[in-house]
């Protein structure tokens, strides 16, 4: 099972409030671990020129605002870019699926800043990261769902209604879903 370019759907029992309500979209998920980024979940107070103003990268008169998100848990001082494909970095994207990549290098913040980055992009300073077979274990324990990714759902509808999107894509109603976790 490769859920890779899959979004997984936090259930209402999950634990770690740091994920409550959380819709994750997995970079690689593999043998050897998963990588994902949370995609509805933005900072309060940081916005990607505050970024490029603290990484001395120059903002020219196309930047768009752009929100950065809480990504995760893991290395929260490190960034990445969710984006649709068709940019690529000069120096390394990971090309996760048909519609979706990754950069994580210092270019496509400047190439953002500069107006000439790619036109759909998600900013978020940390990650989830997963063990070898542990995000399988919070599966088989009912604390996630998985869903198709698509561009609406990840970059188009706002925020605070992605994880209702995001089940409604399963035909799931929020008030169908039980907090407790485990299995019958």
């Amino acid at each position: 099972m490769d859920l890779t370019g899959k979004m997984l759907i936090a259930m209402p029992g999950m634990t770690d409030t740091r994920f409550g309500n959380a819709v994750v979209f997995l970079c690689a998920h593999s043998p050897e671990g998963s990588m994902g980024l949370i995609v509805n979940k933005p900072t309060s107070d940081l916005k990607a020129r505050d970024m490029f103003e603290q990484l001395s990268i120059t903002i020219g008169p196309d930047a768009r605002e752009l929100p950065v998100y809480f990504g995760g848990p893991v290395e929260h001082g490190r960034g990445f870019v969710l984006h649709e494909r068709g940019y690529n970095s000069a120096i390394s994207t990971l090309n996760v699926n048909g519609d979706f990549a990754m950069t994580a290098t210092l270019d496509i913040l400047e190439d953002l800043a500069d107006g000439r980055g790619p036109a759909k992009a998600l900013l978020a300073l940390g990650y989830a990261g997963w063990g070898p077979g542990q995000l399988e274990a919070e599966l088989a324990q009912n604390g996630w769902l998985t869903c198709d990714a698509d561009h609406e759902l990840v970059f188009d509808i706002p925020d605070p209604d992605k994880w209702e999107a995001a089940l409604a894509r399963l035909g799931v109603s929020p008030l169908m879903l039980s907090s407790d976790a485990g299995r019958a």
